[in-house]
């Protein structure tokens, strides 16, 4: 079993918003063979399924507002009374979803990458969307590859470099 799912969605029409897929292009290309990769327009609940089998889900999408270049930050299954439809569900929703049906509960993660053009129909990213995908990519190929995941931007108080979350010190 792969340790780790890399999961992007984003309609590849609509600018910047195929970003999520994007990325998940970039990583599959780049990521060791205990990662798995998978893009779609949307997430389906189907994907749950996926989840459950792995440890570790990363979460990559296109993020209006997000900090530039990306964010990277660890997801918890929402906590509220799980809802979708069969057009919307949500990274929390899925991994609540996940935990219902599976009872598995993999570390998630969300990573939003920051975009810029959204509102027309064209294929292909902004100038910038392009630099902050490169960013996002050289951070998580490097993680993926060893480095393991922290908080992007890193939190105040949080040790600026390495680990995870839950292995980083406490700036004094």
């Amino acid at each position: 079993m792969a340790r780790t799912l890399v999961l992007g969605w984003g309609n590849l029409g609509r600018g910047d918003d195929g970003l999520g897929p994007a990325l998940a292009e970039l990583l599959g290309r780049r990521s060791p063979p205990e990662v798995d990769v998978a893009s779609n327009y949307q997430l389906q609940v189907e994907d749950a399924a996926d989840c459950a089998s792995h440890e570790r889900v990363l979460f990559v999408d296109a993020d209006r507002t997000g900090p530039e270049p990306f964010s990277c930050h660890r997801l918890a299954p929402a906590a509220a009374e799980l809802s979708f439809s069969s057009h919307s569900v949500s990274p929390g929703g899925l991994l609540a979803l996940t935990r219902m049906l599976f009872d598995r509960e993999p570390e998630a993660w969300l990573v939003g990458v920051r975009g810029y053009r959204f509102d027309s129909f064209h294929e292909g990213l902004s100038r910038q969307a392009r630099t902050n995908l490169a960013a996002a990519a050289d951070y998580l190929g490097h993680a993926l590859r060893g480095a393991g995941l922290c908080e992007v931007p890193t939190p105040p108080g949080a040790a600026a470099l390495g680990g995870s979350p839950t292995d980083r010190e406490a700036a004094p």
